[in-house]
């Protein structure tokens, strides 16, 4: 017989998953000999038989890949044969650049909800169970490879039956790393307030659940980290939790006990939940059922239930979740309502991870601890999706996607280079931006993206976002030779990327480049191409604010083309959190000072803030130019009386687009000003909006006309442009009606949208567009 060897080298999502067994009954099926190892790389096979045999492989390999598995690259090559007898799954080898994927961490599987279920299985209620196809992924692991050895598991001895399970490549538990049971795996404990052990495993539980019944809060150590539970129809319990944890109106997420019980509460599409029963199984946001009151399942023992009003105050979406741990699926039916289920921390510090740090950081927050002995590697929010134009579009990304890479290959080519000099792409370090911060390592073609770690603004939040930095690197056994950071000097991501590196190391890359940059990079869009880059905040190449901007990429830089006029925010930083600053500002760019004569639009001032407020705006003092579309609709949330001042980001952006009830397709006027760049100027459109707030027309119908707006500038724009692809990015495109119907208007001109999926549109997203950004401009200057 002619008998060939193959090796395969496949990059991708192939470890943890089950694809050495996979590919260890494939072979034994078609009778090939050889091995098969996971490594450093992915996975790597060698394979000896007949071509047409080996032929048939690679073809099945991908077509009948496990559920989970992603195969990025299938690399393979013809060699004469070494004569192998049978087929092996060999010990990993550790040689070469770590590029392997690492999976998420994934809910739990049918099987395995199955037997935690079944009172005759081993694993009966118990809240560790997992196989390869679910489990903790990247909230465990150390080091590559993904071997027991290198996770949290590895203090935990396997009992026989475990053991069995692990060597079978039969079974589904093969090489399962975090593979457990009662017998020899974490266990449950229920703690008082002071962390003092109250009671131990299956009975832990149950108090637990009986906690929450009775309106205390719970702080549960989750996956990849703690949440606060409580009760959500317990308005006094769900108020408490607020007041406890300084969190006044945003709102909370929600864990529903199935999603039929959702559907009771809530509309959800076909899409919404598939989302919501995925693997990932983010947070989703979908609509209240608009009917008041529903009974939650059939039998005299299910109350009539309604949310507490507190749980999402004046907000027409609600935060859904399904359970996505056995410990959770065990909570939830035990209690069989919906609970809150909020990060275990206080607002704007990363959630805590550690039982005993949660005792001290949770300390007058939770009433009782249920806690586990398995240590948590790193922190892992739950992530937030919502479905945006018929597709999955990222809000926060963490738990479920991270660090799953970005496959950057064509968008980050090196040019030709002369010879003896290396054509090896750089790995570059992206710190991020100051909010919503995530930190990215590229590694070969691939960008790997932290998990979601915050705003920046404590020294918690610093030490998670430099532990994080620190995380990737040493993960791949990398050392970066590029930092790219943001252009803000103040950002505490900057001052670290300055001290982290040279000088000569560090690229800085302008806020909204990095946003249209990443949207570009995660569609796999090349320029040309007119970037839409809307926010709040963003520090601009003439040391502005900017935030309204229309960019136009080329194949290494950008023109600013467009942007918004410009106004002044009285008190600089303050403005934000008071969207009257921003349209006491907003509208003394249009009055200058007849402002100050119009007493109809000073209502919410006092005499002496109005003095203040003057003497900034006249003398130009801590009152910096912005040209941000964020701090536009603040303004006009606060011209028509929707919010004067705000309790967390982006609060009156969402009620603005909250109060959107209107069919019409009005839209207020504005003009396009000017050339290279254009200025927009939305005077026409606020003038308008001021005799319509006079003449009583509906808020619904002016918030409808202004976001209407704001697409048929977009339109407008990319018409002088003349540019077909057009990339929508910034936190302003989280927005569902301005983002699906910018959509849809570019799509009737012609038009080619781009938008976010896989990675959020706010800033989110910033350090995948910095690596692109990095690279692009590294080619500049070689």
């Amino acid at each position: 017989m002619n008998r060939v060897r193959a090796r395969i080298v496949i990059c991708g999502t192939v470890q943890g998953v089950g694809f050495r067994p996979f590919v260890y009954r494939l072979a034994n099926e078609l009778q090939l000999s050889g091995w098969v190892s996971n490594s450093a790389q992915g996975v790597l096979i060698e394979i000896e038989g007949p071509q047409a045999s080996l032929q048939e492989c690679l073809v099945r390999l991908e077509k009948e890949k496990p559920p989970l598995a992603s195969i990025h690259s299938l690399e393979s090559s013809f060699l004469d044969p070494l004569g192998y007898s049978g087929f092996e799954i060999r010990e990993n080898a550790e040689k070469g650049e770590k590029t392997a994927i690492v999976l998420p961490d994934i809910a739990t599987c049918a099987d395995c909800l199955r037997e935690i279920l079944d009172s005759s299985d081993r694993r009966f209620r118990y809240p560790f169970t997992n196989c390869t196809n679910c489990g903790p992924r990247f909230s465990i692991i150390e080091a590559l490879p993904y071997d027991r050895i290198n996770t949290s598991m590895k203090k935990f001895t396997m009992c026989s039956e475990c053991e069995q399970e692990y060597r079978d490549p039969l079974d589904r538990r093969f090489h399962a790393q975090p593979n457990a049971c009662s017998r020899c795996g974490p266990q449950l404990q229920f703690w008082d307030e002071n962390g003092v052990t109250i009671s131990e495993r299956d009975e832990a539980l149950r108090q637990g659940a009986e906690a929450v019944r009775a309106g205390k809060i719970l702080a549960l150590k989750g996956i990849g980290g703690f949440q606060l539970i409580v009760d959500a129809g317990n308005e006094a319990a769900v108020v408490r939790l607020r007041e406890r944890k300084h969190r006044e109106e945003k709102p909370f997420a929600l864990m529903f006990p199935s999603i039929e019980i959702a559907k009771k509460i809530c509309e959800i599409s076909g899409l919404e939940e598939r989302l919501l029963l995925s693997p990932e199984a983010p947070i989703v946001l979908v609509g209240r059922d608009r009917r008041a009151r529903r009974e939650l399942a059939d039998g005299p023992a299910v109350r009539p239930y309604q949310l507490a009003s507190s749980v999402a105050p004046r907000n027409p979406n609600l935060g859904a979740m399904l359970p996505y741990t056995p410990l959770h699926h065990l909570l939830m039916l035990e209690l069989n309502f919906p609970i809150v289920a909020t990060s275990g921390n206080l607002s704007d510090e990363p959630i805590c991870i550690d039982e005993r740090d949660a005792v001290e950081r949770l300390r007058g927050i939770a009433d009782f601890f249920l806690v586990h002995d398995r240590p948590i590697v790193r922190h892992m929010d739950d992530s937030i999706a919502r479905v945006m134009s018929g597709r999955e579009s990222i809000l926060r990304r963490a738990r479920g996607y991270a660090p799953l890479p970005i496959f950057v290959g064509r968008l980050c080519q090196t040019p030709a280079s002369p010879p003896g000099v290396s054509k090896k792409r750089p790995t570059i370090l992206a710190v991020g931006a100051h909010l919503k911060n995530t930190v990215a390592l590229s590694v070969g073609k691939n960008v790997f993206v932290s998990q979601h770690i915050g705003d920046l603004e404590t020294e918690q939040a610093y030490r998670a976002f430099k532990n994080a930095a620190a995380d990737l690197p040493r993960l791949y056994e990398v050392k970066p030779e590029l930092i790219a950071h943001d252009l803000h000097p103040d950002y505490l991501s900057t001052k670290f990327a300055l001290e982290f590196s040279s000088p000569r190391e560090a690229i800085p890359v302008q806020h909204h480049w990095a946003h249209v940059a990443a949207c570009m990079a995660e569609n796999e869009i090349e320029a040309p191409a007119l970037g839409v880059a809307w926010d709040g905040t963003g520090f601009g190449l003439d040391g502005t604010i900017w935030g309204g901007e229309f960019l136009l990429a080329n194949s290494t830089s950008f023109t600013r083309v467009a942007h918004l006029r410009q106004f002044r925010l009285p008190g600089g930083e303050a403005a934000i959190k008071e969207p009257r600053r921003t349209a006491l500002g907003l509208l003394h760019e249009i009055f200058g000072e007849k402002l100050w004569l119009l007493r109809e639009l000073l209502a919410d001032f006092s005499q002496s803030e109005i003095s203040m407020f003057r003497q900034l705006l006249e003398k130009q003092i801590n009152a910096p130019l912005t040209s941000s579309a964020g701090r536009l609709f603040d303004a006009v949330a606060s011209i028509i009386g929707l919010r004067q001042r705000t309790t967390f980001e982006g609060q009156a952006a969402m009620e603005l687009e909250f109060s959107l009830r209107s069919k019409s397709d009005e839209a207020y006027p504005f003009e396009l000003c000017g050339e290279s760049p254009i200025v927009i100027d939305w005077q026409p459109a606020i003038m308008e909006l001021l005799r319509d707030r006079e003449g009583d027309v509906p808020v619904e119908l002016i918030s409808a006309k202004f976001h209407n707006m704001l697409t048929e500038i977009i339109v407008a724009v990319a018409r002088k442009i003349g540019e077909p692809k057009i990339v929508l990015s910034g936190g302003c495109f989280q927005n569902r009606y301005l983002t699906e119907r910018t959509i849809d208007r570019l799509r009737a001109e012609n038009f080619r949208p781009y938008w976010h999926q896989r990675i959020p549109p706010n800033d989110g997203g910033i350090a995948l567009g910095q690596i692109i950004a990095a690279n692009w401009a590294r080619d500049t200057r070689r």
